[in-house]
């Protein structure tokens, strides 16, 4: 399944907490053009490189589908920060 939902929380270093909300389909509508010059960038990468471009792709659909559930935090001194892939 594709994600559709990133949340990323964080509290800066002043105690002041921040959420915000971001859906991945708006965003990668908005920033399709860029998607399609990187996945043109891709298939050249790979064929200079001798690659299955259809391999890359495999890899790349299996890392995406691999992400609902991905928890990241990070916390350094005072200042934390929590990325959810929903």
């Amino acid at each position: 399944m594709v994600p559709q939902l990133v949340t990323v929380r964080y509290r800066r270093s002043d105690g002041r907490r921040r959420r915000l909300y971001i859906p991945v389909l708006p965003v990668l509508l908005v920033l399709s053009p860029l998607v399609l010059l990187a996945a043109l960038a891709g298939v050249v990468a790979c064929l200079a490189t001798g690659a299955r471009p259809m391999g890359a792709l495999r890899g790349v659909g299996l890392l995406l589908w691999a992400l609902p559930g991905t928890r990241v935090e990070i916390e350094q001194g005072r200042t934390a920060v929590s990325v959810i892939v929903r």
